[in-house]
């Protein structure tokens, strides 16, 4: 499994740079952007139990909820993206790589299991029982995966973007084009 984990890490740095070099954008606002996706399918997902539930069950799942919002705003909100990018940068420019690739390793390969072994359960109910919310609790398992892979992976140096560039190089085009044919 360690093989697989490895190949799917040099993977996904790959796809991250290549995505870097496309947006500007490095595998840690990618990350954060899915972390912010997963924090809302989690409230969804406390939002479908609260409304199936009795009253007492309602109000733990709303002080839950309500305690969990406070934690992330003092951790995970915290902190704005470009501080973690600035940091991630620095790192590399030292000449060190990525910590959570080696450190990360037990949890990433746990997580992908999890996603690998529950994918055929997981459909099987759903076709069957017609639960939604086991989809809803199967996505949060993927999506914590591939932030997990995210995370352990390298950005290259900072860069604008070439489809910013591209975009950029367009507008002031159409601008002069409708300036010069005046309908």
């Amino acid at each position: 499994m360690t093989y697989i984990d490895s190949a799917i890490l040099n993977l996904t740095e790959w796809f991250c740079r290549k995505f870097q070099v496309l947006t500007g954008r490095t595998n840690v606002w990618l990350a954060i952007q899915l972390t912010n996706l997963s924090i809302i399918v989690y409230f969804v997902w406390a939002g479908m139990y609260f409304l199936i539930s009795d009253a007492a069950t309602r109000i733990l799942v709303a002080l839950f909820c309500g305690g969990l919002m406070f934690v992330l705003t003092q951790t995970v909100f915290k902190v704005p993206i470009e501080a973690y990018e600035h940091e991630a940068y620095r790192r590399v420019s030292k000449g060190f790589r990525n910590p959570r690739r080696v450190r990360d390793a037990v949890l990433r390969i746990s997580f992908l299991t999890l996603s690998l072994v529950l994918w055929s359960p997981v459909v099987f109910v759903y076709l069957n029982l017609h639960l939604t919310i086991i989809l809803l609790g199967y996505s949060l398992i993927v999506l914590t995966t591939i932030v997990l892979y995210l995370l352990a992976c390298d950005p290259l140096p900072p860069c604008p973007g070439k489809v910013r560039e591209w975009i950029r190089g367009t507008l002031p085009s159409r601008v002069a084009a409708s300036e010069s044919n005046p309908s």
